[in-house]
């Protein structure tokens, strides 16, 4: 059994879900603060020694078209970041609509108010199925 680390980037926050290779579950976890794209370093470090990740996975920003834009740059930055400095491997998920997914899930539970209420829980839930998606094509 491995657990694995998703990770939806942003600029402000970074949203984060778990996962287990074994029954292929996907948890949202709180996510990370940024400060234009670089994380909470503490939080971060946290993060890694509670969940002892097997894998990191990085939701990959394209255009609709499938081109890079500038914050897919960033994306691979953070993701090699990762990989530098915590020695585990990390796999690139291509991340189209995640975001608008999750909006669509926070908004049916509580409206317009629930979706200005928490921004990192829309990219804890963009984690998740970014992570389910690696699980659909790796595991």
């Amino acid at each position: 059994m491995s657990t694995i680390l998703a990770f939806d980037f942003g600029l402000h926050h970074i949203g984060v879900a778990t996962g287990n290779t074994t029954t292929r579950t996907c948890s949202p976890q709180k996510s990370i603060q940024a400060r234009d794209g670089i994380p909470n370093a503490d939080a971060l470090d946290k993060l890694v020694r509670d969940w002892l990740p097997a894998v990191f996975v990085v939701g990959l920003p394209l255009n609709m078209d499938g081109t890079e834009q500038e914050m897919t740059f960033k994306a691979r930055k953070f993701g090699n970041r990762l990989k530098e400095k915590y020695k585990k491997e990390v796999v690139f998920i291509d991340e189209r609509l995640t975001s608008a997914s999750a909006k669509e899930e926070i908004f049916e539970r509580g409206g317009f108010r629930a979706l200005a209420k928490d921004k990192g829980a829309i990219d804890s839930l963009s984690a998740v199925t970014i992570l389910e998606q690696y699980f659909s094509e790796h595991v």
